[in-house]
């Protein structure tokens, strides 16, 4: 549409050709999915070709944050908090009524809002005090306030959109490393007349950083171990599928724990750059002598139950990732009696809440464990879930949970 020549008085059937027009031009430009520049360049068009209208500023939100969007005829730069600046204009208001620090710019505020959420202000300047009753721009107020609701409601939309697809592009992601994630975990565990093992793993977000893995090093040897990465999300699961694959890739080389450990801790070290650590409880168990040779780097110390008393299994070294060289690392060696079962566990099992901001503690996971002797491990395992599950009630689980029980027969 052509631009109204030398501010010409318009008649009132060619005023609402102008509006008609413009909401059509609006309309297709939103249906043919416009950029946002586009639209805004529509708009000035009809505000300031069209309707003659001189000076005028419009605020609306970028991201998170107000800003000036557009503006033409002023200078000055324009940066407030609109909420704040017009908490007092609901609705179209002469700046000479509130107390805003641009009223000498402006004469008028135009709020618009879409379910009660404000989307943009317009401010406007430069009306004819003397014909102030009778201005045109006055009666364009509610066309400009509809015209900028259909735009800032089309823009939103467009935000909207862009979020949805971003967000199932990540949600496509997170599945994908969910399932990268479930590879890195044994698809069987042995259940036979030697040794029964069941394990649980309960990620806090889709992917974590907890970890536990078995491996049989040959006929008479079995190694397993769980660990957890400080952190959580996606960052601690890419550190943990890298550290597994280290440590199988270490264990081809060595079944030296004491060795292996070391070399561990220089593997995190590198990966994560001392950003982060990895607590880890790895063990060895001789299937015919039952002789157990462990270490606990910084873990949760496992549940040993032998002849119905419960032990802590604590001997080790720190945490890997946390210095540069190990100074001292112990292994723990003791040779199980038959009937015996080791519960490994991490933290998000022990610190999980419960709506008195009680622990469920080891002291709870030694009940779960004393009281249900005699079960498999699947059930146990299963028991221990339900009961931590009826200890939180209300509350949100906190941490990632993972179990690694383990029966000697």
């Amino acid at each position: 549409m052509p631009p109204n020549p030398a501010n010409k008085p318009l008649s009132r059937n060619k005023l609402m050709e102008i509006k008609l027009s413009s909401l059509l031009e609006i309309t297709k430009a939103i249906n043919n999915n416009y950029k946002t520049a586009q639209l805004l360049d529509i708009f000035v068009n009809v505000l300031n070709n069209q309707l003659s209208i001189d000076k005028l500023a419009l605020i609306g939100t970028k991201g998170k944050n107000w800003q000036c969007i557009l503006k033409f005829g002023v200078e000055k730069e324009i940066n407030i908090n609109p909420i704040e600046e017009f908490k007092s204009a609901t609705e179209i208001t002469s700046l000479d009524y509130i107390n805003s620090s641009l009223k000498n710019e402006f004469d008028i505020v135009v709020p618009v809002y879409h379910k009660n959420t404000p989307l943009a202000y317009i401010l406007i300047g430069d009306l004819n005090d003397e014909k102030l009753e009778m201005s045109p721009i006055i009666k364009h107020l509610p066309f400009i306030q509809t015209l900028t609701n259909i735009i800032f409601v089309a823009i939103e939309n467009k935000k909207l959109a862009k979020e949805t697809v971003r967000q199932a592009a990540v949600q496509k992601e997170l599945e994908l490393a969910f399932e990268m994630q479930s590879m890195l975990f044994p698809s069987e565990l042995p259940n036979n007349d030697i040794i029964q093992i069941d394990a649980r793993y309960m990620p806090h977000q889709q992917v974590g950083g907890d970890y536990y893995d078995f491996i049989q090093l040959n006929e008479k040897e079995i190694a397993f171990c769980v660990a957890d990465v400080s952190g959580k999300g996606v960052a601690a699961a890419l550190l943990m599928s890298n550290f597994q694959a280290n440590m199988r890739i270490l264990f081809n080389h060595t079944t030296q724990l004491t060795d292996l450990v070391h070399e561990l801790n220089s593997k995190v070290m590198m990966s994560a750059k001392g950003e982060k650590f990895i607590t880890l409880f790895i063990a060895k168990l001789n299937l015919e002598t039952k002789m157990l040779t462990y270490i606990n780097a910084g873990h949760n110390p496992p549940l040993l139950m032998e002849n119905d008393n419960v032990s802590l299994l604590k001997t080790g070294t720190t945490g890997l990732g946390m210095l540069d060289e190990l100074v001292s690392v112990k292994e723990g060696v003791l040779t199980l009696s038959s009937n015996s079962t080791i519960i490994c566990y991490t933290d998000g099992v022990t610190e999980l809440e419960n709506e008195s901001n009680e622990d469920f503690g080891v002291q709870g996971l030694t009940d779960a464990l004393t009281e249900n002797k005699t079960a498999s491990m699947a059930d146990l395992n299963s028991i221990i879930l339900k009961t931590l599950e009826n200890h939180k009630g209300n509350r949100n689980y906190i941490d990632d949970i993972a179990l690694f029980s383990c029966h000697i027969i």
